[in-house]
């Protein structure tokens, strides 16, 4: 169907659009970016709809991404009802242009405060952005910079840790989606459990949890506790090779996650 749309377009015209803003493909919202990074976040570009960008900046539009959802900008998701994922994006892309899920009465739980308390020790606070240990563009408790000098950031630099913490509260709920949409709902997971595996999810990416075996082994009825001890371990790698501060995580994750607690927070419903 959409291999039609370039063609028919043409005739009804081309909205112009900026580096990372807005431009349609018939009906289809997209976004002005890099062909390849287009591509490595799974959408499909069409040339001819970002005129005022290099030659390689196309318009890229991807039309199903999470749970029934689409990729739509903030403005245009009339259920309210978004989730973004990074590094790796459901939506390639600015952060407003993520995904537009159904509208849902079962919000995720929110983590807990061991596990706030976890992922603010091992990402390090960071006022304004500046290269983390692999060389990304990183602020506050561990943001990812999506445009250059972190611009998608609603508050002023330099962070404060009050403005910093609700800046990783707010970037934490891509991470309790996905945890709550990747385990299945047949398993049970207490507070610390969640929060373990949010904060790894949080530091590798909800593309890399889906994908895991980790994921797999617990959807598949193993014990927990003896999935999170034999496959947090191998998250140790950055660049191919092994760092001490994620080794460090990972142990920290792991006694995390096996400390006992009465509350469940999955499935969230």
């Amino acid at each position: 169907m959409f291999q039609a749309l370039p063609i028919l377009l043409v005739a009804v015209g081309v909205a112009r659009a900026t580096l990372n803003g807005a431009c349609t493909i018939g009906s289809t919202p997209g976004t002005c970016i890099s062909t390849s990074t287009c591509s490595s976040g799974g959408g499909t570009y069409a040339s001819g709809y970002c005129p005022n960008d290099p030659a390689d900046v196309k318009c890229c539009y991807k039309t199903s991404c999470g749970s029934g959802g689409n990729c739509r900008w903030t403005s245009q998701c009339t259920t309210g009802n978004t989730a973004s994922e990074l590094p790796a994006g459901l939506c390639p892309g600015p952060t407003d242009f993520n995904c537009c899920l159904p509208a849902s009465s079962c919000i995720p739980k929110a983590v807990n405060s061991a596990t706030i308390t976890l992922i603010k020790q091992y990402e390090g606070f960071v006022a304004s952005p500046a290269p983390d240990p692999v060389g990304l563009p990183t602020v506050g408790y561990g943001h990812l910079c999506q445009t250059t000098n972190c611009g998608e950031v609603p508050y002023s630099f330099p962070l404060t840790t009050t403005t910093a913490t609700q800046l990783l509260n707010s970037d934490l709920k891509t991470y309790t989606k996905c945890i709550s949409d990747y385990v299945k709902d047949t398993i049970k997971l207490n507070e610390n459990q969640y929060g373990a595996l949010v904060s790894w999810a949080f530091n590798e990416g909800c593309g890399a949890a889906q994908t895991s075996t980790l994921i797999s082994r617990l959807n598949a009825g193993e014990s927990p506790n003896t999935v999170a001890s034999e496959e947090l371990p191998k998250w140790v790698y950055a660049g191919g090779e092994v760092l001490q501060g994620l080794v460090n995580r990972r142990n920290a994750e792991i006694a995390l996650f096996k400390t006992a607690s009465g509350v469940i927070s999955q499935p969230p419903c």
